[in-house]
């Protein structure tokens, strides 16, 4: 297997000085000294609470070929050392230098909801018909863009990068590195509102996507959010002259229509132009659809013939912390868990609320467990009690709500409605788990801030 950076490129792409390279180079990059691959170039990176240079002689015992330090620790580390002035710089050099020689379809997604499950979704797509390299978990901020783009193999036919932000001007330096050949936008949703005081503040910082498009690239947006407009508009400004459209809404290129739910899965048919494509997933929810109706757009435009990526799209399904369902016990009888703790907004629990109403107790009662959307600003008390008419559809018979923001929705709801309603998850944890028996169906969602990972791991634990 031919090694990802040779110690020649090592040394061009970085500028660096060369303290004891391995001579067949790395063939792999890791930032975490607990996670190393063999032959591993690590990179010590200095992050908020960490800085990875106190981690060089943990990461080199583990099997790191060598690491890439900064010239201030150099003299008091030892081992193969590539030293350049700033290893986070190094890694952007690298990633960089990744994207010049390859010759693969990049596609770059975004958005406010969905971009972690859409890129999950190209992915698949993508993999049924070369090699393709994605990134991992949520690899999708400052460190985790360059870091996807600096392990792309040499000869990947594919790559699929997601980019995500908190505050307008992040995306333009991403995107410069990734220099995607398709620019995927989900959705525009009230997400980091505090930071930028409207949904139209929002789509102008996402649209900063297009800015990194290769000539000729396309920009490809979901069309099911009252922002499209203004998507459209900053992609012409842009430059980009192929604009297509994908989801519900009436007009869109790649339209969903006559959606229905199968149990655990969901089917529509996919219209564009005057084909018509059945489309089956491996989870309910018409968000999920859309989410694969652009995974399907992007790799037809990509050259993938549409019943390869139809095929590959029938498993896809709701990833960890994002919707995926778990059957805890006795399979007559489970404790039905649907993990929603990764992230939270108003679009996302609409969403996570109307697929719940579908989901059927086997033999007990439906509860939700809602936790604050952190991040929106002054609109925050307004959009958490603008959540109480789905909260009643969702047919849920206990509600419980964790943080100071779901008080707008308690009192939305009324006393008679809200089972509990406490501060943090620690303090939900013990009534909840004493409260829940098998038969139950519990959805488990908010912002990641608030915690609710911990609380989904000790239902596991209790109903395993």
């Amino acid at each position: 297997m031919a090694a990802l950076f040779s110690r020649d490129e090592l040394v061009a792409a970085t500028g660096g000085i060369d303290r004891g390279l391995p001579e067949e180079g790395v063939f792999s990059i890791s930032i975490d000294s607990r996670e190393i691959e063999p032959e591993a170039l690590f990179v010590a990176i200095r992050g908020d609470r960490f800085d990875g240079h106190d981690f060089v002689e943990a990461a080199l015992s583990n099997g790191a070929a060598a690491a890439m330090v900064a010239e201030e620790r150099a003299a008091g580390l030892s081992g193969p050392l590539l030293v350049v002035p700033d290893p986070l710089e190094g890694l952007r050099a690298l990633a960089r230098a990744a994207r010049a020689r390859s010759r693969a379809r990049i596609v770059a997604v975004t958005g406010s909801v969905g971009k972690t499950t859409t890129k999950e979704g190209l992915r698949l797509a993508f993999s049924a018909a070369g090699d393709t390299h994605a990134s991992v978990k949520s690899f999708n901020n400052h460190w985790g863009v360059p870091l996807t783009l600096a392990r792309l193999p040499r000869k990947a036919d594919f790559g699929i990068f997601e980019i995500g932000m908190n505050h307008a001007g992040e995306i333009t330096p991403l995107v410069g590195m990734v220099r995607p050949h398709i620019a995927v936008i989900t959705s525009i949703a009230p997400a980091h509102l505090d930071a930028f005081g409207s949904l139209e503040g929002i789509a102008r910082a996402k649209a900063e996507i297009f800015s990194g498009l290769e000539p000729g690239g396309i920009a490809l947006l979901g069309a099911d959010h009252d922002q499209l407009d203004l998507l459209r508009e900053e992609a012409k400004k842009a430059g980009v002259e192929t604009i297509v459209t994908y989801g519900f809404a009436e007009g869109c290129d790649w339209r969903v229509v006559n959606y229905e739910t199968l149990g655990d899965q969901g089917s529509a048919e996919i219209r564009h132009g005057g084909e018509r494509y059945r489309l089956a997933v491996a989870a309910p929810g018409r968000h999920m659809m859309a989410n694969a109706a652009g995974a399907l757009a992007a790799a037809v435009l990509s050259g993938i013939e549409p019943d390869v990526a139809l095929g590959a799209l029938s498993a896809f399904g709701a990833q960890a912390g994002r919707g995926q369902k778990a059957l805890l016990g006795d399979a007559r009888n489970p404790l039905v868990l649907i993990d929603e703790s990764y992230n939270a907004n108003t679009a996302s629990m609409r969403a996570a609320l109307e697929v719940f109403a579908g989901q059927a107790a086997p033999g007990g009662r439906k509860v939700v467990v809602l936790a604050d959307m952190l991040e929106l600003g002054r609109d925050s008390p307004a959009l958490h009690a603008s959540l109480a008419d789905a909260v009643r559809e969702s047919g849920a018979d206990h509600v419980y709500l964790v943080g100071e923001g779901m008080g707008a929705l308690a009192e939305a709801l009324g006393s008679r409605r809200v089972t509990l309603h406490v501060k943090s998850a620690q303090e939900l944890a013990e009534p909840l788990l004493d409260s829940l028996a098998y038969g139950d169906a519990v959805m488990v969602k908010g912002s990641n801030g608030m915690r609710l990972a911990g609380l989904v791991q000790k239902i596991r634990d209790k109903f395993r």
